[in-house]
């Protein structure tokens, strides 16, 4: 508790050594006891840690409006985001199906030619964890956020590394897990709190550290990803990255509602001034149909504050970088698209130029620009769906007679999360939620970092051969005191 309070006072000019090597030891000295905890024992940790963050709601969000310049009311609705995910995870510990496990009983006329050894498997925790915060969710993916959740969930211990963009948000916020930790009896050392991008780096290669998680640039996630990798013992790391989140229009949907999916794609691309990591970036659409010209005389909405300077000086220079191009010319556009705030933007190309040069005109852009793409020959979509490195999301609007299997199965390539006839923004915390993708839209394309299946991260599985009852873990002994889900020689139990 002392070390935690001494790092958090001392924010602006980030976590000494001294203060670092506390904290690894803790979360070290915790890992063991907090892994020991049954699964129920950690729900109820979490939604301590829910219950205290819904109770200090008045005095965060305040912190919140001020560092981030984001609404009162989407940062409510944040932050009562961030305390449901919590009590999910508290769920899916109390069901304990995440715990995977598996009973092999021996079998001496196993028929692959030799008996089987009985065998007991589940999956434990990795150890301490280190999680690089957000800025564009300074509660939702954040301190408190999904990261930190999934990896408390799992058994882990989490040094939290601030995000520059909100500091006297993290300091709070992480007072009040801290404080709510130690009251429900969490192990000293399951959470802590640094600053500064030295202490970050320095915490992610060290060896009591066993994964790492962010959500981030592309430049800053690889730096830290090769951080992990190149260790003398590499570790997993989960990086969010960048996602451009095409969107397919066939001509179909083009023709029964193209001023529909027009309007509500200005409304998707907006939304939060453009500064959603599945804000769609590119746009299709017939050039036989009257989109491009609905769309050139679209009501764009008003210029809104991006987070901070840092994401509005990286904004400005890459709109300016794709209006240089002279493949693109403006669509539509407000008044002053560079300013402070700026006033968003719609660029448009063929089909062709994106075909020949598709690097330069699927760039992130991280804030309120998009690009419109129109095409004449619907049978190319799958061919120029090919041209996108990895991302987040894809999206088709058609119809239910379009002939589109070919565009869905490169898709469902490319991304994690492929919609029909939806927008991308808002990603719901649910069961079956994916929140990842092929590099660069992530680092680990079998992982997502939204939805219960997180906890998946940061568990390894083990498996006991032979071992007597009462030395196995309470999940695969045979009497299953915990009444956790199993399969059991090859069957699900029950």
């Amino acid at each position: 508790m002392t070390a935690i309070t001494q790092s958090t006072t001392g924010a602006a000019a980030g976590t000494t050594d001294a203060e670092l090597e506390q904290h690894l030891a803790a979360a070290h000295a915790a890992a063991a006891p907090l892994a020991t905890l049954r699964p129920a024992e950690r729900a109820a940790l979490l939604d301590a840690v829910a219950d205290a963050l819904d109770a200090a709601a008045d005095e965060l969000v305040p912190l919140a409006r001020q560092e981030t310049r984001l609404a009162e009311a989407r940062l409510h609705g944040e932050q009562k985001r961030t305390t449901f995910q919590l009590r999910l995870f508290g769920e899916v510990l109390r069901d304990g199906g995440y715990l995977d496990a598996r009973i092999d009983h021996a079998d001496p006329d196993w028929p692959m030619g030799a008996p089987r050894p009985e065998l007991r498997r589940l999956k434990v925790p990795v150890g301490p964890v280190v999680v690089f915060a957000a800025s564009n969710f300074p509660f939702a993916f954040s301190v408190a956020g999904g990261d930190t959740a999934s990896a408390l969930a799992a058994g882990n211990p989490v040094i939290l590394k601030a995000h520059s963009g909100h500091p006297e948000l993290s300091k709070a916020t992480a007072a009040v897990v801290v404080s709510a930790l130690a009251a429900a009896g969490a192990p000293e050392g399951t959470f802590a709190l640094i600053t500064g991008t030295a202490a970050g780096a320095a915490a992610l290669k060290d060896p009591r550290i066993k994964a790492g998680a962010f959500t981030g640039s592309i430049p800053g996630g690889r730096a830290l990803f090769d951080i992990a990798s190149s260790r003398p013992e590499p570790i997993p790391f989960f990086g969010e990255l960048g996602s451009n989140n095409p969107v397919f229009v066939t001509e179909a949907a083009a023709a029964e509602r193209g001023a529909e999916i027009a309007e509500a794609f200005v409304a998707s691309f907006t939304m939060g001034a453009g500064q959603f990591c599945t804000k769609p970036g590119t746009l299709f659409v017939p050039a036989s149909s009257a989109m491009v010209e609905a769309l050139r005389g679209a009501a764009l909405p008003g210029a809104a504050p991006l987070l901070n300077s840092r994401i509005q000086s990286g904004y400005a220079e890459v709109l300016q970088e794709l209006q240089a191009n002279p493949r693109l010319e403006v669509l539509a556009q407000g008044e002053e698209p560079l300013a402070d705030p700026p006033a968003p933007t719609l660029l448009l190309t063929s089909a062709a130029d994106m075909l020949a040069e598709p690097h330069a005109l699927q760039a992130e852009c991280f804030g309120p620009t998009a690009v419109v793409v129109a095409y004449d020959d619907e049978s190319r979509l799958a061919e120029i769906a090919e041209t996108f490195e990895g991302q987040l999301t894809a999206t088709i609007h058609g119809t239910d007679t379009c002939q589109v299997a070919g565009l869905v199965e490169v898709l469902a390539r490319k991304a994690g999360r492929v919609l029909w006839n939806q927008w991308p923004t808002g990603v719901s915390v649910t069961y079956a939620q994916q929140h990842g993708g092929p590099y660069p839209a992530t680092t680990a394309a079998g992982s997502t970092s939204v939805g219960t299946a997180a906890i998946e991260r940061f568990l390894r599985p083990v498996a006991y051969q032979g071992f007597p009852q009462h030395l196995l873990p309470e999940a695969v002994r045979e009497d299953n005191p915990l009444a956790v889900p199993r399969l059991v020689d090859g069957r699900r139990e029950g």
